[in-house]
């Protein structure tokens, strides 16, 4: 199951890549809705994570877009320090629950 991380903060993008890689989910990450939405495109991905620094008109025409392409969960991030364990936390128990629904 891919996910998808779209997170205006190119950094913290790839701070929950490296944490989700490390605990072997598949996740890809982005900065702009234009990447986002051509990954979508592919319906490859069935959770996307929505940064914090998505402002609302993004949020609501990215989580539509990700609707009509087989995204089966979105999950809303706004991550706090440290950023692995928010991760943990708050992600990955999200990203587990919609795996099983498969």
């Amino acid at each position: 199951m891919r996910t998808l991380v779209l997170g205006r903060t190119p950094a913290r993008v790839t701070e929950v890549l490296a944490t989700l890689r490390a605990d072997g989910f598949d996740a890809e990450g982005v900065s702009t809705d234009d990447e986002a939405r051509k990954l979508l495109e592919t319906e490859e991905f069935a959770v996307l994570i929505v940064g914090g620094g998505v402002g609302p008109d993004s949020r609501a025409a990215i989580k539509e877009f990700a609707a009509e392409h087989r995204v089966r969960r979105v999950i809303d991030g706004a991550l706090t320090e440290p950023f692995d364990a928010y991760v943990r936390r708050e992600f990955e128990p999200l990203i587990r629950e919609a795996a099983a629904e498969e």
